[in-house]
């Protein structure tokens, strides 16, 4: 890990750092440390001085822009959309999108697998979260629009969120042309209550509905907002991570034949029969474990932060330290979880150190940060682990496969979410007893 490396290899440490554009830097690493990170209420360690630059992306009074009760409310409908319930739906909805997506390779050839994985993820994302009539007759628009925005985050956003740049003059053409459409999806829906629009599952259906505790409606805007949030949210993150933990998979034989050998135990008895929820929650342990290897040795986020409110209070290797009002408070997942103190041989890929007899993520509260942590952990952790499994469950099972590159590619740094930079093509060839 070139960031900070230096620190990982140092016992579990407070570190603070030199200013940067006139702001204090505070670095937390090791559980211990970074306990009050996720521990703190917001009216200490806040997210909306952090991550203001999103608002051109999502819209005003969306997510770190909406007053705190407006907040919550919007926080408490995505995860109305995300519980377990509704994953149980999703889950077909992910294979099915998967299985016509893979019909498109043919029997036999070689692709990069990040580009792949990138349009599939957003090929689920938008059946689950807009809605069959948004994935069947505007998807192509919605994922050039994406795009547009996706494309107008980068560093100097973070700073200067409003500079004139083509960049950001297309981020906000898109945003607004996103809105359009989503308010047509909306005013046609809401026109045409006996026509089927979708299967009343997608979080669109839920957000329309939202009332905050005022009273007030939710506007089309704002739920075109919370969308595009949600979208951020997860199609990255999923995309690389379903990218990172095929291709260690693959640098590993040992572990490539475990998994298709536990898929085979869970589908030999009927192999058509459909994924189902149980099958991926319960079922397939050593993919669930390899995909949070691969988040802990590539997290897509490779700093989260806050800022200090109030004086903080820390405790690390037996001493007290304050972190003092005004600092912006850091904590990084690539540092914390590659600690040897922590992970035994930290950057070996070793999916059985979260088995039973080792589970080293549980060591301490906060060891593990693939999903963040405490109150502000990500609440879409279970639908990605139902996303990526269902796609990779498919993948492994229709395909054998085998990387391209004799060695896995490195970590792009410089990007805005980190993910692989180099090769990350594979041959594949169609299973003989594919469905």
């Amino acid at each position: 890990m070139r960031p900070f490396r230096q620190y990982s290899s140092q016992m579990p440490q407070y570190i603070p750092l030199v200013q940067f554009l006139h702001k204090r830097l505070t670095f937390l690493i090791g559980p211990e440390a970074q306990e009050p990170f996720f521990k703190a209420p917001d009216e200490v360690l806040s997210q909306n001085e952090v991550y203001g630059f999103m608002k051109p992306v999502f819209g005003p009074g969306i997510v770190y822009d909406a007053s705190k009760r407006n907040r919550q409310t919007q926080f408490q409908s995505m995860a109305h959309g995300l519980r377990t319930s509704r994953l149980k739906g999703y889950t077909a909805k992910i294979e099915v999108e998967t299985r016509q997506y893979l019909k498109t390779w043919g029997d036999s050839g070689e692709l990069d697998l990040f580009h792949a994985l990138s349009e599939l993820t957003i090929l689920t994302a938008s059946r689950c979260l807009h809605g069959d009539d948004v994935r069947e007759n505007i998807f192509k628009e919605v994922s050039e629009l994406y795009h547009d925005l996706d494309q107008g985050l980068t560093p100097l956003t973070v700073f200067f969120p409003n500079a004139p740049t083509k960049a950001h003059q297309k981020r906000n053409a898109a945003r607004q042309k996103m809105v359009e459409l989503f308010s047509k999806v909306i005013k046609n829906r809401r026109d045409n209550p006996d026509v089927k629009h979708s299967d009343g599952t997608d979080i669109l259906s839920i957000f329309m509905d939202v009332k905050y505790k005022d009273g007030s409606p939710i506007t089309d805007e704002q739920v075109t907002g919370l969308l595009i949030a949600l979208l951020f949210a997860g199609q990255h993150t999923s995309c690389i991570t379903s990218t990172w933990t095929s291709l260690f998979i693959l640098n590993n034989p040992e572990i490539t034949k475990r998994i298709v050998a536990e898929q085979n135990s869970i589908f030999d008895a009927q192999p058509d029969a459909p994924v189902d929820y149980k099958m991926v929650n319960e079922d397939m342990p050593l993919l669930h474990n390899s995909m949070k290897e691969a988040l802990r040795l590539c997290p897509p986020l490779i700093l989260l932060i806050r800022y200090a409110l109030k004086d903080v209070k820390v405790q690390a290797a037996g001493k007290s330290y304050t972190i003092p009002k005004g600092d912006m408070v850091l904590i990084s997942p690539s540092v914390g979880m590659r600690i040897p103190e922590v992970f035994k041989d930290p950057d070996k890929f070793d999916p059985d150190r979260f088995g039973p007899g080792r589970e080293e993520d549980k060591s301490s509260p906060f060891a593990y940060l693939g999903f963040g942590g405490g109150m502000h952990s990500c609440m879409g952790q279970n639908f990605a682990f139902v996303q990526v499994k269902t796609i990779l469950s498919v993948l492994f099972r229709e395909f054998e496969l085998e990387m391209v590159a004799e060695k896995m590619p490195e970590i792009d740094y410089a990007a805005m979410v980190v993910g692989p930079k180099g090769d990350c093509r594979v041959r594949y060839k169609r299973r003989n007893t594919s469905q």
